[in-house]
């Protein structure tokens, strides 16, 4: 990364997902290695299943802490929906993180309207210029943990070598912001998204 180069992240899904706290440790992560980091989130009655975006921005200078449309380096998204919702920041050439389980939002729940959450995630396969997709319940099942699904997606966007943070870099976020006695879990959780992404 150059002295002027920005490197753009959003994070999208719903509350209780751990969206925030993923987008956290992806700043960390940057700030441990001397970068500066910035974040913003826009959350819409999360504690309800609502949406969540989260935008982190890493580099030396850095103008905003919002990305503008168009200009995101990598999409992660928690739920398809939400990331086709967000799909208008993706840059040209971006790499989209998907989870592949669908969060039916309320209005589908309630039959108000029809949701198909692997539709969706076809739509999105065509979209980005490369796609990662990970499948939440083995690395669940895996580790122990539905809590664990934001950290292995934080090892995929390693992997990726989109933001230009390593999977060292990551570990170390970890290790600065896990408690001891969850942290084996977690990196469990990092690796296993981490070998999700170099095996597409």
């Amino acid at each position: 990364m150059n002295e002027h180069e920005v490197k753009s992240c959003l994070l999208c899904g719903v509350g209780g997902q751990g969206t925030v706290l993923a987008s956290r440790i992806i700043a960390a992560a940057a700030m441990a290695k001397g970068l500066h980091a910035r974040t913003a989130e826009t959350i819409g009655m999360a504690q309800r299943g609502g949406s969540v975006v989260s935008h982190v921005r890493i580099g030396e200078e850095i103008a905003s802490s919002t990305i503008p449309l168009g200009t995101a380096d990598v999409i992660i998204g928690f739920e398809p929906g939400e990331a086709a919702a967000n799909l208008k920041y993706l840059k040209e050439d971006g790499v989209l993180i998907l989870s592949s389980k669908q969060v039916k939002p309320v209005t589908a729940s309630l039959g108000q309207s029809a949701y198909d959450g692997d539709e969706c995630l076809a739509w999105l396969k065509d979209k980005g210029s490369r796609c990662i997709v990970i499948d939440p319940d083995e690395i669940i099942a895996a580790c122990g943990s539905p809590k664990v699904l934001n950290v292995a997606m934080t090892g995929a966007l390693a992997a990726s070598g989109a933001m230009d943070l390593s999977l060292g870099d990551m570990e170390e976020a970890l290790r600065i912001r896990m408690k001891p006695k969850l942290l084996e879990m977690n990196l469990k959780a990092l690796h296993m998204g981490a070998q999700c992404a170099t095996e597409r």
